[in-house]
């Protein structure tokens, strides 16, 4: 069984809907958890229906803050238990395994100082617990140090995230793919990159589901990524099997500076070919990672301008069914016995 959680950081432009529905038709998840929707809860039922998730419970946001939903393919997979600004608690019916067990899609405070009302929360859902656990989210911290790149992050915020867990007997998950799950700032001097999103179980859910596997994947609207939890996962690749494998980004090979790099590499690697090779491997690895403020601002810019492009669209599109919409008004015409039957579809 495929579940996403994604901090989607609203979801009131359609295009940003459109993007979100193409998204999931790839995926295909039959839980779908989203965070800090900002809408109301009747706006986001819409949106969940759109999506393909009959089935579901909306938190509306207060404000332009917040907003939770979790929606689910059939009728039967999902009993639920508890619901807040901050939670949604359900029991699964999963056929697949034969077993019922429990998932709580999680949204820590993002405000510091209602982070303990958080891990307050979540021990008191501990408390309640005697099925198999699993909770999906956006925690809103960091459990050590090396989860985050640049900025600063108190130990001690840290240290109660991690207390909660063991309070809680919840397990992390891990992860493949990229080790941050939010990012902020387009130059390194300013970028901050945390893994805010993850996946925590309690041991005889991991029993329950040896093979699982957690995915961060890619994205394009929101700073957060998203999270797919495969509570069948596939087959793992042994740590040899996966150091063989080379990985380079191409584009960097038309670098003025590439060749001569190379020719560096080369003659100060030692030993035989393959070892020369691995060590060659190694440095372009290495330097192929490397992102200068010039590429970050270059990224950042093309996603501005795609972004930019999209919204010039839809405006257009938008004014032109107004002038339509004026010029024709609702007379006897084709137009208006076209676009009433569409509204009534």
């Amino acid at each position: 069984m495929k579940i996403l959680s994604w901090n989607v950081r609203g979801l009131g432009r359609p295009r940003t809907v459109s993007r979100l529905k193409n998204k999931l038709q790839a995926i295909n998840p039959r839980i779908l958890f989203l965070i800090e929707t900002k809408l109301s809860a009747k706006k986001m039922e819409m949106v969940r229906l759109k999506c393909g998730y009959e089935n579901g419970i909306d938190i509306g946001s207060i404000g332009s803050r917040g907003g939770l939903s979790l929606g689910w393919k059939r009728n039967s997979l999902t009993n639920l238990i508890s619901f807040s600004s901050y939670h949604i608690d359900v029991e699964v019916n999963d056929t697949g395994c034969g077993d019922k067990w429990r998932l709580t899609g999680f949204y820590g405070n993002p405000d510091e100082r209602g982070r303990s009302a958080s891990w307050n929360l979540l021990r008191q859902l501990s408390n309640n617990n005697s099925l198999p656990w699993v909770v999906l989210g956006d925690f809103n911290e960091i459990a050590i140090s090396f989860e985050k790149k640049g900025g600063r992050r108190s130990e001690r915020q840290m240290l109660a995230f991690r207390k909660v867990l063991e309070d809680c007997n919840l397990n992390d998950l891990g992860f493949r793919g990229r080790w941050f799950t939010w990012e902020r700032g387009k130059f390194s001097s300013t970028n901050i990159r945390e893994r805010l999103d993850r996946g925590v179980a309690t041991l005889n859910w991991l029993e329950l589901f040896p093979s699982f596997q957690v995915d961060h994947l890619t994205h394009s609207f929101s700073d957060h990524c998203p999270i797919l939890l495969d509570t069948v996962g596939v087959e793992r690749l042994d740590d040899k099997d996966h150091f063989n494998n080379f990985r380079f980004e191409a584009k960097r090979c038309l670098e003025s500076t590439f060749e001569e790099l190379v020719r560096g590499w080369w003659t100060d690697s030692v030993g035989n070919i393959p070892n020369r090779l691995e060590y060659l491997g190694q440095k372009m690895q290495a330097w192929s990672k490397n992102v200068s403020d010039d590429i970050l601002a270059e990224i950042a810019e093309a996603q501005l301008d795609l972004n930019l492009e999209a919204d010039k669209e839809e405006l257009f599109w938008e004014q032109r069914a107004r002038v339509n919409w004026l010029k024709n008004g609702d007379r006897n015409t084709s137009f208006f016995h076209k676009m009433a039957g569409q509204r009534h579809i």
